[in-house]
């Protein structure tokens, strides 16, 4: 049986800016949008959900402090500059600009509707292309990020009374979600990135596994630079893959940024499509209800080649290698060159795949030593 999905997209995605100069390009979303219909996978399958209502404040507080909305509203709704750096608000790297407050509530709202229609619905798997704001803490911005999507989302789930695995395979560490759920064992967060020795955030390593109750529930896999496809899926099927289903969870939320891939800019593991696809196959064959957003990808190309290889995933559909070609010329009036949708699997050179490697398996070890033991003993599966 096809699984019931649906795709959360809104055109007003589209309609705010981070600024000419910031390697965030909010363009991202209707490249994506666009190659999926050059595929043919709007309109044909799943629901397509464009309105949708806006988070509450309520459920904003919940992770959020309300000095910290009211600023991010102050700031919103001023055309001119604006900066409080307590709160993280006016650097280079969250720029304060008009709309902002409306543009981030309107991807946060996306995450919380996708958590609902898997709960209350009955939806297998609902995508929301402008979620992944993974960096926001309390009462900070910090990475791009000013509301917390996931947090937001996954805390409607636990009113639920839903137990929740959140997997993040973005490059960077998924710190405002760890935060987050760092002492509870009602949400195992799982985070496969590149190192904070030299990467921002700067944390996500073996050691951080959790506190109190949710000691052995946070989880972390640092890679070092040059970390390629097959250790990337290493890291995956030997650490994520076994812990979420000892975990067992109601709900997979999952953040699925593309700066991974080996021509990011601002990254330096060498991923591909070969391992984002192999990661998104087996979690799709977990049949879990699944929450997906979307993250980061500094590469609008990879972005769209990403999520949109993510979406046919979801609905069982297996896409041609060369991207179509009326997609090929709407890209190249906009300077793109591309013209693959797949990428060969990809190796690292020697010497830097081996450091790469003992990385891996040092990280891997650590978490067994750590962490496995509170997931695959008795039964087998975290004690619910």
């Amino acid at each position: 049986m096809a699984a019931r999905t649906a795709l959360i997209y809104s055109n007003r995605f589209n309609t705010f800016d981070y600024g000419a100069d910031h390697p965030f390009h909010v363009q991202r979303y209707q490249l994506t949008y666009e190659l999926m219909m050059a595929y043919d996978l709007i309109g044909t399958v799943g629901r397509e959900v464009h309105d949708y209502p806006l988070a509450t404040e309520e459920a904003l507080q919940g992770f959020h402090s309300a000095e910290y909305l009211a600023k991010l509203k102050e700031f919103s709704a001023d055309s001119q500059p604006r900066a409080d750096f307590r709160f993280g608000l006016g650097d280079v790297e969250n720029p304060v600009f008009e709309g902002l407050y409306d543009w981030t509530l309107l991807g946060t709202s996306g995450t919380v509707e996708a958590a609902r229609m898997v709960v209350e619905e009955g939806y297998d798997i609902v995508f929301n292309l402008a979620g992944g704001w993974h960096h926001a803490h309390r009462a900070k911005a910090s990475g791009f990020s000013y509301l917390n999507d996931a947090v937001i989302a996954i805390n409607s789930l636990l009113r639920h009374g839903k137990r929740v695995v959140y997997l993040d395979i973005d490059a960077h560490h998924g710190d405002g979600v760890q935060e987050a759920f760092y002492d509870t064992d009602q949400v195992l967060t799982v985070s496969l990135h590149e190192s904070g020795i030299y990467f921002f955030p700067g944390t996500g390593f073996e050691r951080e596994i959790g506190t109190g109750k949710g000691r052995g529930y946070s989880v972390n896999v640092p890679l070092v630079a040059h970390t390629d496809d097959a250790l990337f899926m290493k890291a995956f099927d030997e650490v994520a893959f076994p812990l979420i289903a000892a975990f067992d969870p109601d709900v997979l939320v999952t953040q699925l940024g593309a700066d991974t891939f080996r021509t990011d800019p601002l990254t330096r593991l060498e991923i591909t499509t070969h391992s984002y696809s192999y990661i998104l196959r087996k979690l799709k064959a977990l049949r879990i209800p699944w929450v997906a957003v979307g993250g980061g990808g500094y590469d609008n190309m990879n972005v769209a080649r990403a999520w949109t290889l993510a979406w046919a995933i979801m609905n069982g559909i297996s896409l041609p290698p060369r991207l179509p070609a009326r997609f090929q010329g709407l890209i190249k009036g906009l300077g793109y060159q591309n013209s693959m949708l797949l990428d060969a699997m990809h190796w690292a050179q020697e010497d830097d795949r081996n450091r790469a490697l003992d990385a891996v398996e040092k990280s891997i070890a650590a978490i067994r030593k750590t962490v496995f033991p509170v997931h695959m003993g008795g039964h087998g599966k975290s004690a619910r």
